[in-house]
């Protein structure tokens, strides 16, 4: 039997020899990443295998000659026949979903019925403590797109007027796979925070729908075309977009009894906020059936037995303090990985992970199980790797957002939730884009009318909004009682806010930079003059 590539610890590949398992392994060098089994008329693959290969020369290992070199990588060539071939890649699938919560079955609610996404987690793994690096759309998808968070190459700005391109050395992902061989395709929505040419990232033999934002309806014949190649490829739902925001308009269908539905203590309990929260249940339901015509799709077009699907939203839900915000509401995703079951050792089946993951693993994850080697600009973890140790912290960022410029920065661990924010001078619920949403009404009319508690008046003044916030979040699911002033919390505050200093330390983060006069400028004609953040004073004196 000829030679099979086996995972080592330390994410590279080595050839080992199944005649001599105890033999020492060989270091594989090819140019190409492969497929790392031989051919195989049943379509199995080895999922201990999926592993990036080394796709570089490097200096021979220690005792080990030139001469020894070239005998490997001869070896190596008279074995590629044995390897398989491009058609027995797998192909991978992200569906992506739009400011959604994980209010599902699977994710114990029970209030509407979501067979399918019910259903990919009986298949695949479900990830239950998921958080994505920053709570709105731009900056979410740039971080995952690129694998590094956004705060690292200054991708953290929601609505980035002045893009660049991105730093030599750091890759979108499709870009990779395009490269190694793959299709690869987005069928709608991007929204990077970066300067890009879409011919270097997807396939130019896929033709787009031309959906204009998300996918429509149930219509995916588009994925017809994908037969006979392996591919990566997303495809992008409305989620908790679908027929306006969460909360946008009021009053909105919803087959929730909104008597029923639970109103967090942060909110006032209105008709105008049990509806928003009733009609996201119906855009869950409208996404469930969205991802069955997709399931259904891929097996009449035969390519679910060979295809990964990666199910998750690039935040929480459109409600006042989830989106924008970096409480659990906002951060806190569904996350599920399904594998096929031609792929030999995968996790089983149904299997729940409750360890630490941030967005960004997303990345890192996908490119492994593409047979691909991790770039050294990836910042996420391989969430399969042999080698895998849980994380003790994961940290979300949110900085400017449209017109309202903020800077908060969150450390999530196992129990507790830290959050600082650093300008404290401005209201939690600045002017911004959903000033007109029926929800952002409703809260600032309450605030108005006296209607509300002293927590959630809290969040429409500046003048009591904390530096610092911490929150147990296995006393205190919703977070509403900021334990950082408690001295009963001193050890545990201090130790997060460290983590915090470490991580902004060593990653560099650039959001402890001001936008530039430049981009304040930009976002200023944009939104002609109708901003308060003072940050923009010195444009409004300019052209008094």
């Amino acid at each position: 039997m000829p030679p099979l590539i086996s995972l080592r610890p330390g994410n590279k590949a080595y050839v080992t020899s199944h005649s001599n398992p105890s033999a020492p392994p060989s270091p594989w060098l090819p140019g190409n990443p492969r497929w790392d089994q031989p051919p195989s008329k049943s379509n199995t693959f080895n999922f201990a295998a999926i592993q990036p290969v080394w796709t570089t020369c490097v200096p021979p290992p220690q005792g080990e000659t030139l001469g020894m070199r070239f005998l490997t990588l001869l070896a190596a060539v008279l074995l590629l026949p044995f390897l398989g071939s491009a058609e027995e890649k797998p192909n991978i699938l992200w569906i992506f979903v739009d400011d959604m919560s994980d209010w599902m079955g699977c994710y114990g609610h029970d209030e509407v019925d979501t067979p399918n996404i019910d259903a990919l987690a009986e298949a695949g793994i479900r990830f239950d403590r998921a958080y994505m690096p920053s709570p709105v759309c731009s900056t979410t998808r740039s971080a995952i797109i690129t694998g590094t968070m956004q705060t690292t190459h200054g991708l953290h700005r929601h609505r980035t007027m002045l893009k660049k391109p991105l730093p030599e050395g750091v890759y979108a992902v499709p870009t990779l796979f395009k490269g190694a061989g793959f299709l690869t395709f987005n069928e709608s929505k991007e929204d990077y925070n970066f300067v890009y040419e879409r011919k270097d990232l997807f396939s130019s033999d896929f033709e787009r729908p031309g959906y204009g934002g998300h996918l429509k309806g149930r219509d995916v014949s588009f994925l017809e075309q994908l037969q006979g190649q392996p591919f990566f490829g997303q495809i992008q739902l409305s989620g908790g977009k679908f027929e306006g925001e969460t909360g946008s308009k009021y009053p909105m269908p919803s087959r929730v009894d909104e008597a029923s539905v639970h109103v967090p203590a942060h909110y006032p309990d209105t008709p105008v906020i049990r509806n928003a929260i009733a009609r996201h249940y119906e855009q869950v339901v409208e996404t469930d059936e969205q991802v069955g015509a997709i399931v259904a799709g891929l097996k009449e077009y035969g390519l679910w037995d060979n295809t990964i699907v990666f199910f998750f939203t690039d935040h929480g839900a459109p409600l006042p303090r989830a989106k924008q915000f970096l409480y659990e509401d906002g951060t806190k995703v569904p996350l599920i990985v399904r594998f096929p079951p031609s792929i030999e050792g995968a996790p089983e089946a149904g299997t729940v992970r409750e360890d630490l993951v941030n967005g960004i693993d997303i990345t890192a994850t996908t490119v492994a199980l593409g047979g691909l080697e991790i770039p050294a600009s990836f910042e996420g973890h391989d969430l399969f790797a042999a080698d895998y140790q849980p994380q003790e912290f994961v940290i979300s960022a949110r900085d400017r957002c449209g017109i309202a410029v903020d800077r908060i920065r969150a450390v999530g661990t196992e129990r507790f939730r830290y959050i600082r924010n650093y300008l404290t001078d401005r209201a939690f619920y600045q002017a911004q884009y959903r000033d007109k949403h029926a929800s952002i009404i409703e809260l600032r009319r309450t605030y108005a009318d006296g209607e509300m508690t002293p927590l959630q008046a809290s969040y429409m003044s500046a003048e009591i909004r904390p530096e610092e916030e911490l929150y147990d979040l296995e006393k205190d699911p919703d977070q509403l009682n900021n334990l950082a002033k408690d001295p009963e919390y001193a050890s545990i505050l201090k130790q997060h806010r460290q983590m915090l200093e470490e991580w902004i330390e060593e990653t560099g983060d650039q959001g402890q930079e001001m936008d530039s006069p430049e981009e304040l400028k930009a976002v200023y004609d944009y939104a002609k003059g109708k901003v308060e953040s003072p940050e923009y004073d010195f444009l409004r004196e300019g052209n008094e």
